[in-house]
C-alpha cells in the first residue's frame, strides 16, 4: 500500500467539526469510486509533537499503488477544472466546501509499506 500523508492547518470561517465533516465526505466519494482504498483524518492531541511547526491536522490517504493514486488526483483535477456531468459537479463541491480552508503551511508526502510485497 501507498500511503499519501497531508498534514495542514485550518483557517477561515469553519469550525473545526465542519471543516472534517466537508473532507471526510471527499474522501468518502474518493473511496466509493475506488479511487482509494481508506483514509485517516487525526488532530494533534493536546499540542503534543516534537516537530517545530508541523501542522495540526494529519490525513492519511492509503491507496494499492501510485497508479491508484493518480487516478484519484486525475479524478479531483477533472471535477475542479472540467465539470462535466452531475457527478463531477458534486465532488467539486465537496472539495472546495474544505480546500477552501487549508493554510498555506500544508506539506505532504507519500509513504510505501516496507519491505515491498
Amino acid at each position: 500500500m501507498d500511503i499519501y500523508h497531508v498534514w495542514c492547518n485550518i483557517e477561515g470561517d469553519v469550525t473545526d467539526k465542519e471543516w472534517a465533516h466537508n473532507l471526510r465526505e471527499f474522501l468518502k466519494s474518493l473511496k466509493d469510486e475506488h479511487k482509494i482504498e481508506s483514509f485517516r483524518i487525526t488532530r494533534c492531541k493536546l499540542g503534543f509533537r516534537s516537530i517545530q511547526d508541523l501542522p495540526e491536522w494529519h490525513v492519511m490517504v492509503e491507496t494499492k499503488n501510485m497508479a491508484q493514486l493518480e487516478t484519484a488526483f486525475q479524478r479531483v483535477a477533472k471535477a475542479e477544472h472540467y465539470t462535466l456531468d452531475e457527478l463531477d459537479s458534486e465532488l467539486k463541491t465537496k472539495h472546495n466546501a474544505f480546500n477552501q480552508h487549508v493554510a498555506d503551511d500544508i506539506q505532504h508526502a507519500l509513504y510505501r509499506d516496507w519491505p515491498d510485497e
